[in-house]
């Protein structure tokens, strides 16, 4: 049982975070719906990276995977 002291702090320390989040939890406000569609709204309107145009490196086709590394013919 002694060997089990070193838990002790982290779980007090788990503990008191724990608490510290539900007391500043319950201080904030709801966020209005109306409010928190709009912002959905304009984050869904955002450009994302994997939305940009594909540049001709993009548009090669993929070969498709077998599992197995094959090395190239050299074409002698």
């Amino acid at each position: 049982m002694e060997i089990l002291w070193w838990l002790a702090p982290p779980v007090v320390v788990t503990v008191v975070a724990m608490a510290w989040v539900t007391w500043a939890g319950e201080r904030r406000g709801q966020v209005d719906r109306e409010v928190a569609v709009e912002r959905l709204a304009r984050a869904l309107r955002q450009e994302s990276p994997g939305q940009k145009v594909p540049g001709p490196a993009a548009t090669r086709p993929r070969d498709r995977s077998t599992g197995i590394a094959v090395r190239p013919s050299r074409g002698e």
